[in-house]
């Protein structure tokens, strides 16, 4: 149990304003239970006394993805709890809502030196839920200068105010002292929401007070003016901003049908489909396709093959539909793309050679024309899944270098036992990936995973690995876009 709402009493229609917090992994398939109670409790809530309303099971994948979910209730053994139903509504609390950037002046400070003028400085502190104060913020001192124009400076709304606006900040104006006793020349409060008041060619201002001054002068007005030039805002945006604000995952899987699988008649083949057990491609297809399925409205996924010689001709082909049709490459569901390639095994023969350039072209052809679009709306991810090593190491360079400028990124499974050396190159993480001519990849965009070292792994921790990447990737991509 991660946590229970507040109870809502007398109210077949309750609104809860209790707020759940979950850590969000894109990576994994995170199942959440709901069970609505009516409670009875002089004990407190979820005693034996209360009664079941109903319960709905989920994944946190969908409800970021649908920002909005509503679901019928289910009794026990999956009855429905009449038409009762329960509405979740997410949002993303990070905290790396972006960056401010801050310019501030002061006009006729207190003079707190004898024989030059006071030398000022300007400190803002963050005030804490538990009233203690962090320091944001120290500017350069001005030497000599009542009416100091500071540097403009950044800061992230994380540290300036925790990312809540109405946050109280203090602001205190010192004249410095080389031996570290600055004097004190006033302070004021603000909040981030107040300061949002200089956006464009306003200017806000506070006076700078001196407690000790208002007590004692009775004339007194301020020993000074702070007043914020400017502020300009930079907002950072997440993988969870982009997915939800509605940019769709297209899943892509591309299967290796070389000879060298071995017959798929033949129990030893990495295609041989066991009864009792999938085989490594199966597994794989199945590991990532499961997550990324939450991420896509209409649950319909391109399945493509290579390698083959396929009907009716038996002529090779490096990217046809494993559904043998040619306008629509597309299958319901991580089912639906299990279901075509057990199909489509006893149609084609293996053949060669391992070539996936064709294929990264094909997906990129479709990710350039939504690029073309200018939104967030799309973004692609093709899994290869292959047994040996690429025979058109060249074009596929290329091929990977012309998509780290596309919203598509690319997961290589390398299945059975083969020497996968080369497979690293690919993936940029030992050095940046360059084409032929050497031209280097604007993104890194592959992520390589030999099978053989999760094979005693759960499938969850073969998605994690390759997936875990991604979020960054859709990250980089539009941010790289946006400039």
């Amino acid at each position: 149990q991660v946590d229970r709402s507040e109870v809502i009493k007398s109210n077949l229609n309750p609104v809860f304003a209790k707020i759940f917090t979950v850590d969000y992994y894109f990576e994994e398939v995170q199942k959440l239970r709901f069970e609505v109670y009516d409670s009875h409790g002089q004990a407190g809530v979820g005693t034996h006394d209360d009664d079941f309303l109903g319960g709905m099971e989920c994944t946190v994948g969908q409800i970021v993805a649908q920002k909005r979910v509503t679901k019928p209730l289910f009794l026990k053994y999956g009855k429905f709890a009449g038409k009762s139903t329960i509405t979740i509504i997410s949002e993303e609390i990070s905290g790396n809502n972006g960056y401010v950037e801050l310019a501030f002046r002061a006009k006729k400070l207190d003079d707190k030196d004898l024989f030059s003028k006071s030398d000022p400085f300007l400190e803002i502190y963050r005030i804490d839920d538990d009233r203690s104060e962090q320091l944001v913020y120290r500017t350069e001192v001005v030497k000599n200068n009542l009416s100091p124009i500071w540097e403009p400076f950044k800061v992230s709304l994380n540290s300036l105010c925790s990312c809540e606006e109405k946050r109280k900040l203090r602001c205190v104006v010192w004249d410095y002292d080389s031996r570290g006793k600055h004097d004190f020349i006033g302070e004021f409060f603000t909040t981030f929401e107040e300061m949002q008041k200089a956006m464009g060619e306003n200017k806000v201002q506070w006076d700078c007070m001196n407690p000790k001054y208002k007590i004692k002068k009775r004339n007194y007005k301020n020993s000074g003016v702070v007043v914020l030039l400017d502020l300009k805002i930079h907002r950072v945006y997440s993988f969870l901003d982009y997915i939800m604000g509605g940019c769709q995952i297209h899943f892509t899987v591309a299967i290796d049908f070389t000879a060298s699988n071995g017959d798929p008649r033949n129990s030893c083949s990495l295609h041989y489909i066991n009864p009792y057990q999938p085989n490594e491609y199966l597994k794989a297809l199945v590991a990532v396709g499961e997550i990324c399925q939450d991420y896509d409205s209409d649950k319909k996924f391109s399945a493509l093959g290579f390698g083959a010689r396929i009907p009716p001709k038996y002529e090779v082909s490096h990217d046809f539909a494993i559904n043998f049709n040619p306008d629509n490459d597309e299958c319901e569901g991580i089912q639906g793309v299990v279901e075509s390639y057990q199909s489509c095994l006893p149609k084609i023969q293996l053949y060669g050679p391992t070539n996936v350039a064709p294929i990264i072209s094909k997906v990129a052809r479709v990710a350039a024309d939504e690029e073309r679009t200018k939104e967030a709306s799309q973004y692609f991810i093709l899994l290869i899944l292959t047994d040996g090593v690429v025979t058109d190491m060249a074009d596929t360079r290329e091929a990977i270098v012309r998509a780290s400028y596309l919203p598509m990124s690319i997961i290589i499974v390398g299945v059975g036992n083969a020497d996968f050396t080369d497979m690293q190159i690919l993936d940029g993480d030992d050095g940046v990936l360059r084409s032929p001519k050497g031209e280097p990849v604007l993104r890194d965009i592959v992520q390589f995973v030999p099978f053989r070292e999760f094979k005693n792994a759960s499938p969850t921790a073969l998605a994690k690995c390759v997936l875990a990447e991604v979020p960054k990737q859709v990250v980089e991509y539009y941010s790289y876009k946006a400039f």
